[in-house]
């Protein structure tokens, strides 16, 4: 079976491993406690805590199975191995919105990564995909479902 790699940033991996440990050390501690309190309610056939109890633990186990998997699977990528003379993984890029006037910073990171609130978008995103390889100075085209946006690159740096 070929598994998809992971690629995260050294913070990114640090984030993964804590959840990862909170799950397996408070999470799965926590829900069996209360599947122990919902049993000794007595008929656990109609006892909806205990089934919302077990429906917790199967989504802590799926959980932990997920993060365990994109540890096993990750590719680090180190400050070193981020250029500055091309967009790639791990950059921090300033682009210019050529439509609305609007300059954007982002970091491109892994999919397990992204998080557009904080302007960590995912290489495999459309805005990511485009100015991936691009040099400062360049103007991409990115398809999106309201049409075409156009980006000038700024900035690169790590």
């Amino acid at each position: 079976m070929n598994e998809k790699e992971v690629i995260l940033t050294l913070d990114g991996l640090k984030k993964l491993e804590q959840e990862l440990e909170q799950h397996k050390s408070v999470k799965r501690r926590e829900v069996a406690e209360r599947i122990k309190q919902a049993i000794e309610f007595g008929d656990i056939s109609e006892n909806s805590e205990y089934e919302d109890a077990k429906n917790e633990q199967a989504f802590i186990e799926g959980r932990i199975l997920t993060l365990e998997k994109m540890l096993r699977n990750a590719k680090l990528i180190d400050d070193v191995d981020i250029q500055t003379d091309i967009v790639s993984v791990g950059a921090t890029v300033l682009i210019k919105d050529m439509e609305f006037d609007d300059e954007i910073e982002y970091t491109i990171v892994g999919t397990a990564e992204a998080d557009p609130i904080n302007n960590k978008i995912s290489n495999e995103s459309p805005v990511g995909k485009a100015i991936l390889g691009q040099k400062i100075g360049s103007t991409v085209e990115v398809n999106v479902p309201a049409g075409i946006l156009k980006y000038k690159i700024l900035n690169i740096h790590k």
